[in-house]
């Protein structure tokens, strides 16, 4: 069984020696305009989401490479709300020197745009894209006691079927919504701010059924609390190989949560080419992999291009199955 804590004891412990070898937090950096290398100080790296969560864990660890790396501090700065928006916003107004980087979500650029009026939505144009980090898949649960095994149980059951999602514009919301709706079964949707409460609910069979990022219900389900009824990733995932995707049990659902590192638009390619060259080294330490197996997490260690081009072919397929099933996930007008 998978625990989260001793990861995240590793995760902090690391990142105090990391902030200690540095010895105190150093001026906030760019492109090293006076001729010296970057970086020459420390480097700010904003999360949109709370302490805890996967984008800061993902973000922290990413944080603690880049400090191994390139011998500079690279503190990270919890902004959360509006699905990461308000974070983004933060970066997007940055200097594009690489004093100011950023561990962005797929959602915000491809489903909360969905959710939200015109004048609120954020653009990946207004970014660059260094690369990609990792995925993290969405699975179906129900509280075991309900006996469900598949999606056919839940279209079978007759009646109404609630579920809970962690927000509005979420990879979560969008997942449920179109099971349901592309399933034809008769559901009731019951968001939660976010995946703790979520899944609190769950335990509790406040709700009927969750969809949650595979990391925060895979101890329930090893342990047997919770039953797994399908993932929405393109193939079966290895933390759930016995898992059918919601393709093979007919539906058209495909849905899932990835990662990328973000620079203000029009950041120096020589900046960008050494935050990836510490990137990809990073990614082949033994730490960073144990950290991706410890919290279900599926290497997505792409090139900048490649992510904004899964960006746009997602943010189609999702606006398409949305006018296609008339769903309405939220404030949209």
């Amino acid at each position: 069984m998978r625990q989260q804590t001793p990861a995240l004891a590793v995760l902090a412990a690391g990142t105090a020696l990391a902030l200690t070898a540095c010895g105190g937090v150093s001026t906030t950096t760019g492109g090293g305009g006076d001729g010296d290398a970057y970086p020459s100080g420390s480097v700010e790296m904003y999360v949109g989401a709370d302490p805890g969560g996967s984008s800061d864990l993902i973000s922290r660890q990413v944080s603690a490479g880049l400090t191994d790396e390139l011998g500079q501090q690279f503190p990270v700065i919890n902004q959360s709300g509006a699905n990461g928006a308000l974070a983004a916003n933060k970066v997007e107004s940055s200097k594009n020197d690489g004093s100011v980087i950023s561990v962005q979500n797929a959602s915000l650029f491809a489903i909360t745009p969905l959710a939200v009026a015109d004048d609120e939505v954020t653009s990946i144009d207004d970014f660059d894209v260094v690369g990609g980090v990792s995925r993290d898949d969405y699975v179906l649960v129900t509280n075991s006691r309900n006996g469900w095994t598949s999606i056919d149980d839940l279209k079978s059951e007759g009646g109404r079927i609630t579920y809970g999602t962690t927000g509005v514009g979420t990879g979560a919301q969008l997942s449920c919504a179109l099971t349901y709706e592309v399933g034809g079964i008769q559901s009731e949707a019951v968001p939660f701010d976010g995946g703790a409460p979520a899944l609190t609910a769950l335990l509790g069979n406040q709700v009927d059924t969750a969809c949650l990022q595979t990391g925060e219900a895979i101890e329930n389900i090893e342990n047997g609390k919770l039953t797994a009824l399908s993932v929405f990733a393109p193939e079966r995932i290895d933390y759930l190989p016995d898992v059918p995707t919601a393709t093979e049990q007919g539906l058209d659902v495909e849905v899932f949560q990835y990662r990328f590192m973000t620079t203000p638009k029009g950041t120096p390619q020589d900046v960008k080419d050494t935050i990836w060259e510490a990137m990809q080294a990073t990614f082949e330490t033994e730490d960073y992999q144990a950290f991706n197996e410890q919290n279900s997490l599926t290497p997505m260690e792409v090139p900048g291009d490649e992510v904004v081009a899964q960006l746009e072919e997602d943010k189609q397929r999702y606006a398409d199955l949305v006018d296609e099933y008339g769903i309405d996930l939220g404030s949209a007008s």
